[in-house]
């Protein structure tokens, strides 16, 4: 029992010595976070025991985030030879930092880096019998996006608006900030910031907010910024406001009160000159027929018959009558604007004309004696 104690003891000092001479050296940060896009260089510096003289061996590998799942090799150094192209994904952007990593640096660097590269990465580094390893975590995060600076509600006095901030892109968690660059650099002290949503809400704004704010987007691998410009207008005149409406109603209902009278003006006018058109048309009688006409003229000419056929004595009796000239009744009955009708002959002189015998008739002295 008590040599098999001290060979044990002895073999645990003879491996334990050659268990430490292989060493990694590396201090550097063992969580390491990155944007999308830069490179990064994963730190593996090693020292070598004299006791370590088997082949050196050199394995990259990204750790399955998954038990299940299996380690994925993505460089190696054996035989003093370099295998890159081991996993797909990571296929030309990833190479040794050193031409000669048995000279005792396995570090590596990465290009273009994808958040898809984010995991648990593994230095092994075995040289028979000494055998060490490093875990680095790397994280590579979205900077945030330019973001977009605007405004909601009424720039006025006195109303409340709200200032707002965001960028479409980037890695959460993104923090926003609020600054005013002009005028005093001071936000106005109703200002409610919300660094989270990227709003700042302004109660009650005053003339004094008028200025330039930035706003500030970052996360822990990167920032950017946007600039908005707010001025501040004066509260309307309520007063003027409402007189100029009450101004405005008046002049409108006088303007449709002058229509209205011009319409029931124009109407009533129309009305008047058909009634008087109607009442003219009313005192013109209406036009004689053929046979009233027919008649008269027969009764003339039995007049100017019976003249023709008077004896010396009659023409005595009718001389001795006053003989007026009498109008027509058709000039009474004429409507106006028709010409009158030709007149007839009177009886006289020329009653030979119309068939009658020529009377001569006697003078007469005053004593009633015949010349």
């Amino acid at each position: 029992m008590d040599l098999l104690r001290v060979d044990c003891l002895l073999l645990g000092i003879v491996f334990g010595g050659v268990a430490h001479g292989l060493e990694i050296t590396s201090t550097g940060s063992r969580s390491i976070e990155k944007a999308s896009g830069d490179g990064v260089k994963l730190d593996c510096e090693f020292t070598l025991a004299p006791e370590d003289t088997g082949p050196l061996d050199i394995e990259w590998i990204l750790m399955a985030a998954d038990n299940q799942n299996l380690d994925k090799v993505i460089i190696l150094y054996s035989g003093d030879r370099v295998y890159e192209d081991y996993y797909t994904a990571t296929k030309g952007r990833v190479h040794f930092s050193s031409t000669s990593p048995k000279e005792g640096d396995a570090s590596i660097n990465m290009t273009g880096l994808k958040t898809s590269d984010t995991g648990t990465y593994q230095c092994k580094v075995k040289k028979v019998p000494g055998l060490d390893s490093r875990k680095v975590f790397l994280s590579v995060m979205v900077r945030p996006s330019k973001p977009q600076c605007f405004m909601e509600g009424p720039s006025q006095e006195g109303k409340d608006l709200v200032l707002r901030c965001l960028s479409s892109e980037g890695t959460n968690p993104l923090q926003y900030s609020w600054e005013k660059t002009s005028d005093g650099k001071l936000l106005p002290p109703s200002a409610v910031l919300d660094p989270i949503s990227g709003t700042m809400s302004i109660r009650n704004v005053s003339a004094s907010a008028s200025g330039s704010y930035r706003c500030v987007a970052k996360n822990r691998v990167g920032k950017d910024e946007c600039v908005l410009h707010l001025r501040i207008a004066p509260s309307p005149n309520m007063a003027g406001i409402i007189a100029g409406a009450v101004i405005g109603v008046l002049l409108a209902l006088i303007f449709i009160a002058i229509i209205l009278f011009c319409c029931c003006r124009a109407r009533n006018k129309k009305k008047y000159e058909k009634e008087i058109a109607y009442e003219i048309r009313e005192d013109v009688p209406p036009p004689r027929s053929r046979v009233s006409m027919t008649r008269s003229l027969t009764s003339v000419g039995s007049q100017r018959s019976s003249l023709g056929s008077m004896s010396p004595s009659n023409l005595h009796e009718y001389a001795a009558k006053p003989q007026y000239d009498k109008v027509p009744s058709e000039e009474f009955e004429r409507p106006p604007g028709h010409a009158p009708p030709p007149a007839l002959p009177r009886p006289g002189p020329n009653l030979s004309r119309m068939g009658a015998v020529p009377v001569m008739i006697p003078a007469q002295s005053r004593d009633g004696s015949i010349v």
